[in-house]
């Protein structure tokens, strides 16, 4: 099955906390949160990895 990272938006103004992304088979294997952006507030800095 194709990885899935779940984000969280940590910016104090934003009324995103969680999405996740769904790859598919053919996404690099460094691909990584930092290539994202929120798509509430359009930051990139503020995103971070929900570790479970």
């Amino acid at each position: 099955m194709p990885a899935t990272l779940e984000v969280v938006c940590t910016a104090n103004d934003c009324e995103v906390d969680m999405f996740e992304l769904h790859y598919t088979y053919d996404m690099p294997e460094e691909v990584g949160v930092t290539d994202f952006q929120c798509p509430y507030c359009c930051g990139t800095d503020c995103l971070s990895e929900v570790e479970l």
